[in-house]
This record gives C-alpha cells, sequence and structure tokens, in this order.
C-alpha cells in the first residue's frame, strides 16, 4: 500500500461527492468538467491556497498541521471516522523511515482475556485484530461462526471468510452490508498501519481473487465500528438479529473484544439459547470422539 496514492484517492473521492450547493456555493448552472467540488473551491473553503491544496490531495501531507486538516475536515464534510482516517494519513506520512521498518510485535491472547471470554457463557465473544483475525474466541462465538470456524486455516480471518468462503453468503443475509464494512475496517486499519505487512499481503490477496473486495477497496471508504446490530442466517438455529459491542482493550493496542447479545424472550434470544444448547452438544460430541 502506497501512502501517497491513498492520500491521493482518499481526498479526491471525498471531493467528488460533494455538489457546490452542499458546500455553500453559488450555482451558476451549466456543465461542470469534475465532480462535486473543484480543488480551487475547497481550498477557498479551507483557507489555503489553491497550490497548498493542491499539493495535499497529490499526496504529499509532510508538516501539515492540525488545523489545516481540520479545515479541510471540515470542507469535505468529513464524518469522525473519516476525520480520523486523515489524521492517521498524515501521520504515516510523517513518520520516519526508521519506525516504517520496526517489525511487528507478535500478538498474544492474555490469560486473564481469555478467562473473560470462556466466562461469558450466554454472550458469542471473540477478539480479533485490525486485520479481522479471530485471535480468540469462547464456545458460543465458535458456534455462531461455524461456517468460518470449520475451514482448516488458523487464525480465522473474517474478510477472507466473507470474499472467499461460499458460505459467506448463506451466513450473512445483508451480504452487501457485511461485506461494505468488512473494507471499510481493513481500509480504516491501513491508514493506522499502512506499514504492516501482514495486511498487505492480505488486500492483495482479496483484490487479486475477489472482483466485489477490489471495488470497494477502491471507494476509500473507512468506518467506526463500536455498536450496531449484525443479522445471521444460521445453519442450525436460523435467524439471529444480535447487538454487538466492539471494545478496544486498552492493555493490548490493536486488539478488540466484539460481544453480541439479545433480549431475552424475543426471536433472537430464543435462537441464541438454541445456538447454547447446540455448542454445548457439539462440544459433548467431539470429547466422546476424541476419548
Amino acid at each position: 500500500m502506497d501512502t501517497q496514492d491513498d492520500v491521493r484517492e482518499f481526498l479526491a473521492s471525498r471531493r467528488a461527492r460533494i455538489t457546490p450547493e452542499q458546500a455553500g456555493l453559488p450555482s451558476f448552472g451549466g456543465t461542470r468538467r469534475v465532480a462535486g467540488l473543484r480543488r480551487a473551491e475547497v481550498a477557498m473553503i479551507a483557507g489555503v491556497s489553491p497550490d497548498y491544496y493542491t499539493r495535499l490531495e497529490r499526496g504529499n501531507l509532510s508538516g501539515v498541521s492540525d488545523s489545516v486538516l481540520d479545515a479541510i475536515a471540515r470542507a469535505l464534510h468529513l464524518d469522525e471516522a473519516e476525520r480520523s482516517h486523515l489524521y492517521d494519513l498524515a501521520r504515516a506520512a510523517n513518520t520516519s523511515p526508521r519506525v516504517r521498518r520496526r517489525p511487528a510485535k507478535q500478538q498474544q491472547i492474555r490469560p486473564g482475556v481469555q478467562s473473560l471470554l470462556d466466562a461469558m457463557t450466554e454472550a458469542p465473544a471473540f477478539v480479533r485484530n485490525g486485520r479481522l483475525d479471530i485471535l480468540a474466541a469462547n464456545r458460543l462465538s465458535e458456534a455462531l461462526y461455524s461456517p468460518a470456524f470449520e475451514a482448516a486455516a488458523r487464525p480465522v480471518n473474517l474478510a477472507r471468510f466473507c470474499f472467499l468462503h461460499p458460505a459467506a453468503d448463506e451466513l450473512y443475509p445483508d451480504w452487501d452490508e457485511a461485506a461494505n464494512t468488512t473494507v471499510a475496517l481493513l481500509r480504516t486499519e491501513a491508514g493506522r498501519d499502512p506499514y504492516d505487512k501482514a495486511l498487505s499481503d492480505l488486500v492483495g490477496e482479496l483484490a487479486t481473487r475477489s472482483d466485489d473486495f477490489r471495488t470497494r477497496w477502491a471507494a476509500h471508504d473507512v468506518r467506526l465500528h463500536h455498536t450496531g446490530v449484525k443479522r445471521f442466517q444460521h445453519p442450525v438455529v436460523g435467524r439471529l438479529e444480535l447487538a454487538f459491542e466492539a471494545m478496544p482493550l486498552p492493555a493490548d493496542p490493536g486488539l478488540t473484544l466484539t460481544a453480541y447479545s439479545a433480549t431475552a424472550g424475543t426471536p433472537a434470544g430464543d435462537a441464541l439459547r438454541m445456538l447454547a444448547s447446540w455448542a454445548a452438544t457439539r462440544t459433548s460430541t467431539e470429547a466422546l470422539a476424541g476419548q
């Protein structure tokens, strides 16, 4: 992944989606040769010179100040996730080569985190990294994502599952939304750490093997994914509509704990209870087979 290319394409794509009317500029009619705002119009709204903004949009964020980034974010109507992404791109552009080449630390799951997962017997929960590798999961989460865990490769990667596994279309009834979210999370992580070789390799693999991924990756969409609702069509218990909370682990930078829940007495709550029963039965069967 090339940081300058990412900066150029991200800023250009955000500029292209804003009309002069949305930016509060007068419309004089006629046909515009560019989609959205012109560079000079963004520069005027942000209070910088056209030459300076052109330099930034060409991918050169070296030495850019926070006040200029804020002005550009306002001019382009960036949301919270996009604003954070712009700051991440600027941070990467101003990182010294020595820091860029620093080897990545091995991500380990602390025993206390695994104990917490195991204690969550009524909520599917797992810990993932920014590449969407599931590094630890409780029994109910393995049951919920059973089609993904049936694959031999470890760690289970939710992006590979979404775009390369035929069962993903069935597990995710809203597959388009799941795919958009998956790519937006990877794009967000690429902004935070564009020099992660494992992430670059994953993006290259998915872009080579999936047209759906490649199209979405080129859109440069980013997203914060802290809370919401996710829908599943489980092969055993059927439809599940679960609320989720995604919580970064402060003691483990780069790792996120995601947990699902459903209100007792609702169809989702009943299905989740059935899933727990099936998971327990499956575990007992595997234990007997092992003996």
